[in-house]
């Protein structure tokens, strides 16, 4: 049973059938019990009433024959073993019986027989267990009765407190299944029962997940449709000016300002793949792992130390504690990579660029030093927005390499901030994770 509602309905009206059933069983065999005593309370009051009503010697003929009552047979015996009173003819009770209770076989039937001695006489009073059976069961039965009337009503309650009690769950059914593909306001959580509330709260949040992802990729893609723009014409002029190039100087200049464009074309798209991948991971919750910022350091220095190196910059880590931080190892190499590219593009020749990992007193401190000309106080906070670009001319970038920095800091709990670096006079970036997450 895939249904929630027939589960309940099944299981809660089996449950009614049954303890029905087991209530029934057992109610009928109390009043069975209770008849039992009863008519044996009623064939012992019979007997003792019967002590000093009868003489010790004549015989005393009982009833007629047209007029015998074979339910209770009362018969009246002398020691010496005269009937002397008799209810019913041919009775066939045994003469010597056992005084109190006892069954005996007469008749082709069981009778309960009650044998009481009093003075010279011995009284027995007996009924036919037949007879009693359907006497006792007639008022089990009156018992029972009221039991089979309420358990089909019981029934219907439960049957009714089910389906209004699921039936919050089926408006919330009928609202998602009534909404357009890019509707992703929250459903209403008024009037729902503890137990759904929180799975339509969480409803709501993946909808609120989903329509930031969204924008996100709206934005995303205005964006990198205004920034491709740019670069696309300016290769479409470098063509154009390879084309009218008359000799091979003027051809070897344009087909080499034609490479240039295609490399910042080609490295703004791979920036802007890397924004998008690491908001990505950011929405969906990616796995995180613990990472040791030494080795996210060794590996980001090996894929830009070629790049420094054709420039005589001295790039290196000046300080390296052994620390780790929960987080996407592969993530933390872009953002170290990043921050390390932008320090060599903006550094001059010969310059210089430090790496420092230390431990504070709350947080895990990963730097970046350059010797560049740094960032003005009024700029270090755009320069985190996306496409946003220095005024610097000398290295022209496509304005992403930090704000994918701030969104892999965001991923991982950590703050960004950039200050003037004291050591080498140019830009000082600091990325903290604190210790607490």
């Amino acid at each position: 049973m895939k249904s929630l509602r027939a589960r309940l309905l099944w299981f809660l009206l089996a449950a009614i059938v049954l303890a029905a059933g087991t209530q029934a069983f057992v109610a009928y065999r109390t009043v069975l019990n209770e008849a039992d005593d009863i008519f044996d309370h009623h064939m012992r009051q019979m007997a003792l009433s019967l002590r000093a009503g009868l003489p010790p010697s004549a015989a005393v003929g009982g009833i007629g024959a047209g007029d015998e009552n074979f339910e209770f047979i009362v018969q009246v015996w002398t020691l010496d073993g005269i009937r002397i009173f008799e209810s019913a003819a041919q009775a066939a009770l045994p003469q010597r019986a056992v005084l109190g209770f006892s069954n005996v076989q007469a008749r082709g039937t069981t009778y309960r027989v009650f044998s009481l001695q009093t003075g010279a006489l011995v009284i027995q009073v007996a009924q036919d267990m037949a007879a009693r059976r359907r006497m006792a069961g007639t008022l089990a039965l009156r018992t029972v009765g009221p039991i089979a009337l309420a358990a089909p009503l019981l029934m219907l309650v439960v049957w009714w407190v089910v389906s209004f009690s699921l039936a919050p769950v089926a408006r919330v059914r009928s609202q998602v299944a009534a909404r357009q593909a890019d509707d992703l306001s929250p459903l209403s959580e008024n009037d729902l029962p503890e137990e759904v509330r929180p799975l339509v709260h969480e409803l709501n949040l993946l909808f609120d997940r989903v329509r930031r992802a969204f924008e996100a990729q709206k934005h995303f893609v205005a964006d990198a449709a205004h920034e491709l723009r740019s670069p696309l014409a300016a290769l479409k002029l470098q063509i154009q000016g390879l084309q009218r190039a008359t000799d091979e100087p003027t051809r070897e200049l344009a087909v080499a300002r034609l490479t240039a464009g295609i490399d910042r074309a080609t490295r703004l798209v791979e920036q802007m793949l890397a924004l998008a991948r690491h908001e990505g991971s950011a929405l969906a919750g990616a796995r995180r792992e613990s990472v040791s910022l030494s080795e996210v350091a060794r590996l980001a220095i090996s894929d830009v130390v070629s790049t420094a190196q054709a420039r005589m910059i001295d790039i290196g880590v000046v300080r390296a504690d052994p620390l780790k931080v929960p987080g996407q190892a592969e993530a933390l190499r872009t953002l170290l990579r990043n921050l390390l590219d932008n320090a060599v593009k903006y550094s001059p020749d010969g310059g210089r660029v430090d790496v420092e990992i230390a431990a504070g007193t709350d947080a895990v401190e990963l730097s970046v030093d350059d010797s560049g000309p740094g960032l003005p106080a009024g700029e270090r906070e755009r320069v985190l927005d996306r496409f946003y670009r220095s005024g610097e001319p000398q290295a022209p970038g496509s304005g992403l390499g930090l704000a994918i920095v701030k969104s892999i800091a965001d991923l991982h709990g950590a703050t960004l901030s950039l200050d003037r670096s004291a050591s080498l006079g140019g830009l000082r970036v600091t990325v903290r994770f604190s210790t607490a997450a």
